[in-house]
């Protein structure tokens, strides 16, 4: 029998049924989107960046290299400061290094040399209103047992000579550097760290949730250093400690490669310099290195070819370049966007 109610009730069942089955499916979806992003907060921020990260182009003229050189117990510390500065930063280089890599030769400092990268990483930080601060070591590489006690009474003094107790204290260390800072920080109260190309003594020390926060700034090319940098990102954080990491990739030359890195090389002994490598086989097809710039015989080709540079000291600057685009073990100023906010984040 026929009922034109029960027709009228099935209709509107089928259409209520036509409208509830998308929007259910919207629901389910925004759902496992919300869960999703959930997950992805719960997950320790251990990368900040996979790849090179372009630092912004700093007006050198309105942040000068003007150092101030002192010995103080018979150790040399140079130094400097900002107007109104926010942060204090202590430098530590990496062996072969000393603080006179920091800054560019000037009256006040007439055996700094400035090399690209650490002298790129003063610049940003001053540009941050950071003061900063270097330490030689006193040999070839940082004794981590004997010179940790010298390092922290110098730091000490000076920030009490300079009235800056009122101001964080941060720091950064490559290679014997980044060894001897993770030391020092457990030592001295630091707002964070960043120890770069090393892993770090943390196998050495009573690393807890007190330990500063930490950020590895190194290169993956490096698999046995990778590996243990691994470990412990693990084991700190498990202790507690804000731990998180940058990697710094290889870069492929180009004609201006060298010119763009190297404060007074020219494009045009540049653009030779490629061309060089690539007839040598020092590039691959990419413009990649073949092997690290230590290893390649780069300055024999030059000197074979009789490229001249208008200035001895740029050898050093080009090796330390060839170095950082091989990325296997250098100091790199790249990632000096993520460093200085890593820095920031954790001011207090």
């Amino acid at each position: 029998m026929y009922n034109k109610n029960s027709t009228k009730w099935q209709k509107r069942l089928t259409k209520l049924q036509s409208i509830r089955l998308p929007l259910l499916i919207t629901v389910m979806a925004l759902m496992f989107v919300i869960f999703l992003v959930g997950i992805d907060k719960k997950k320790p921020n251990s990368q900040l960046g996979l790849t090179n990260k372009k630092a912004p182009n700093l007006d050198e003229s309105r942040v000068l290299l003007d150092p101030t050189v002192e010995i103080l117990n018979s150790t040399e510390v140079i130094w400097q400061i900002p107007n109104s500065p926010k942060s204090i930063l202590f430098l530590a280089h990496g062996c072969n290094g000393r603080a006179a890599n920091f800054w560019d030769k000037s009256v006040n400092c007439d055996h700094c040399v400035g090399l690209p990268e650490e002298r790129a990483i003063v610049l940003e930080a001053l540009a941050r209103k950071f003061a900063v601060v270097a330490v030689s070591s006193k040999g070839r590489c940082w004794s981590l047992m004997k010179e940790t006690l010298v390092v922290e009474r110098i730091i000490r003094f000076w920030v009490k000579k300079q009235n800056l107790e009122s101001l964080p204290l941060v720091a950064l260390g490559a290679s014997s550097g980044g060894y001897f800072v993770s030391m020092l920080a457990s030592k001295l109260k630091f707002s964070s760290i960043v120890v770069m190309i090393a892993e770090g003594v943390f196998d050495r020390i009573d690393v807890t949730r007190h330990y500063p926060p930490t950020l590895f700034v190194h290169m993956p090319k490096d698999k046995r250093r990778k590996k243990m940098i691994d470990a412990n990102l693990e084991s700190m954080r498990r202790e507690g400690v804000d731990v998180a990491e940058v990697q710094s990739m290889e870069l492929a030359l180009s004609p201006s490669f060298l010119a763009d890195r190297v404060p007074g090389l020219d494009r045009k002994i540049s653009a030779e310099l490629f061309d060089l490598f690539k007839e040598k086989g020092f590039v691959n097809e990419n413009g990649y290195l073949i092997d690290d710039g230590r290893v390649i015989p780069w300055k024999k080709a030059m000197n074979e070819r009789k490229v001249s540079l208008p200035d001895k000291v740029l050898v050093s600057y080009i090796q330390e370049e060839l170095n950082l685009a091989f990325a296997y073990h250098e100091m790199t100023s790249l990632q000096s966007e993520q460093i200085f906010n890593w820095f920031e984040s954790h001011l207090r």
